[in-house]
């Protein structure tokens, strides 16, 4: 007898031998053992999964004599003739699709089985039947004569009618995981003396997506090699890339590396590495990243470790529609966010102690009583060395927030949007700085905005009398802005809100005049709530 590839040779020919499936393997033996089953049952779940295999144990020991524990015996005529058996009819449903197929199966529905105690109809890919194939079968899936049990598997369960699928008992099949699979092919690799590294057994399993038969192909590929199959000969024959590599880029990325960045990025490319491997597994890597940041075992910004995942899940997505080489795109993303996982309010940022200001009040004395003492208060403070930013950030912060407005800033949002939309055919060196920033505050005159990319912010303000120029064209208001990161943003909202405990208001001052924030005492308490509502609506509470 000639030689048989690894997944039809250890295919299961019972339902111990079934791997990942427990909660449905266990549903059909005791629907054998019972004596209760149904007359049409529908098989879903992505491929290699175990759906044919099922149908044709599930078929087999619905006929079987001797039924052990829900399992066919193995022993009787009908399991023995199995394979030959004219009372299983197994139908592709890819290639024989049309209404007259399904007729001629209507046809032979009505004769009684010639040996067995059912006739059963396994109808593999039913997805693939045509609307009028379905409507011919619809009728006799309802109510089949007792001797018929139709096993429809299907891989896109979507495609089938919901008319279909009322007249069935669904059973989901889920991907294997990969500790089910690596223990099936260490069992496999025993019987078969096959040698291989427990690292590339894990590959295999990672590379087959949940698949049995997949990593049994793929085991069954690699061991014509002769030696011993490593985790290099993996990668190497499937286009596949280590963690190693994986844990490279994302060290690189986090430490600011650009020569090794480029470097490991390049060896990738260079390799021939299928991409889609290459997103999955950074994607995977990068939220096991973000889980570890949530728990505190690493500091770096999670919400830019989030925005590189949907970057590259939308990168990949967007493969198809592209001309360009899809790893060039991938490799674009992932230096967009070179620089900008660490922690990091803005780029090259510096934290100074300055003590907290004060103004002389409304009625030209300074009133210090009302401060308690909070002018000694030493705060820490995010100040800018602003390279060649032509502007005081601070100071456009403080301008915004005593003057901020709600509905202000309701309105800019809508003008903001549109004007980046705009930017995208007029200028998209500015656009691609732009598209991800939101407004955060506005008053009449400013605005603060931010991007999900810590560094970005600085190229913005680099450019922003430019952005001003173009957004006063294209909406007719005279407004100076400010890009700060989320995490600044953040801090001052904290340091309002303790402003506003400490009845400190932030006072206005014209932007020739560069100063450290500046704030006055003030005595109406309810006052400086109502400010607080006007800034930030219902996200600001006073405790």
């Amino acid at each position: 007898m000639g030689y048989k590839v690894l997944y039809r040779k250890y295919r299961p020919s019972d339902f111990d031998n079934v791997v990942g499936q427990s909660y449905t393997v266990d549903m059909l033996r005791n629907a054998i053992i019972s004596g209760k089953h149904a007359h049409a049952y529908i098989f879903t779940g992505p491929r290699g999964t175990g759906k044919t295999s099922c149908a044709k144990i599930f078929a087999k020991a619905l006929n079987c004599e001797n039924p052990i524990n829900g399992n066919p015996c193995g022993e009787c005529m009908s399991c023995s003739n199995f394979y030959d058996n004219p009372d299983i009819i197994e139908l592709d449903a890819a290639s024989n699709n049309g209404v007259d197929q399904i007729r001629d199966l209507i046809d032979s529905v009505r004769l009684v089985p010639s040996s067995s105690k059912y006739k059963i109809y396994i109808i593999d890919e039913v997805h693939m039947l045509s609307t009028s194939a379905f409507n011919a079968l619809l009728l006799t899936l309802e109510e089949p004569p007792e001797h018929v049990v139709f096993i429809l598997a299907t891989t896109d369960i979507q495609k089938v009618p919901n008319s279909i699928l009322s007249r069935c008992q669904r059973f989901d099949f889920k991907p294997i995981s990969s500790i089910d699979i690596i223990d099936r092919l260490k069992l496999i690799c025993k019987e078969e003396s096959i040698k291989i590294t427990d690292d590339a057994l894990e590959e295999i399993a990672i590379l087959s997506s949940g698949g049995m038969r997949d990593a049994l192909g793929m085991l069954d590929q690699l061991s014509g090699e002769g030696n011993e199959i490593s985790l290099d000969l993996v990668t190497a024959n499937f286009g596949s890339i280590s963690s190693k590599k994986i844990d490279d880029i994302i060290n690189a990325l986090v430490s600011n590396d650009y020569d090794s960045l480029l470097s490991v990025l390049d060896s990738i490319k260079n390799s021939g590495i299928n991409y889609s491997v290459l997103v999955e597994k950074l994607v995977t890597a990068l939220r096991n990243l973000a889980i570890d940041i949530k728990l505190g075992k690493v500091d770096y910004s999670f919400d830019n470790v989030v925005n590189l995942i949907f970057d590259l899940n939308e990168c990949l997505s967007n493969t198809s529609n592209v001309k360009i080489d899809p790893f060039v795109l991938i490799e674009i993303v992932i230096l967009k966010y070179f620089n900008s996982l660490g922690k990091y309010s803005l780029g090259n940022n510096s934290v100074k102690k300055s003590t907290v200001n004060t103004e002389i009040a409304a009625d030209g004395k300074l009133n210090s009583s009302n401060l308690d003492d909070t002018s000694s208060v030493v705060e820490e403070e995010q100040v800018i060395n602003n390279h060649s930013i032509n502007f005081d950030i601070n100071l456009r912060i403080s301008n915004c927030f005593s003057e901020a407005d709600k509905s202000k800033k309701e309105e800019l949002i809508v003008l903001w949007n549109d004007f980046v939309k705009g930017l995208k055919k007029s200028n998209k060196q500015l656009f691609g700085l732009l598209s991800d920033t939101s407004i955060q505050a506005a008053s009449g005159r400013y605005a603060i905005i931010s991007s999900n990319i810590d560094s970005t912010n600085e190229l913005i303000n680099e450019k922003m009398f430019e952005i001003e120029n173009l957004f006063t064209t294209f909406s007719s208001l005279s407004y100076r802005f400010v890009s700060i990161s989320n995490d600044l943003w953040k801090n001052e909202v904290k340091k309002y809100r303790e402003n506003i405990k400490n009845k400190i208001k932030y006072i206005y001052k014209e932007e020739d005049i560069v100063s450290e924030n500046v704030v006055v005492p003030v005595s109406d308490k309810s006052d400086i709530e109502d400010l607080g509502d006007d800034v930030f609506g219902s996200m600001l509470e006073i405790e």
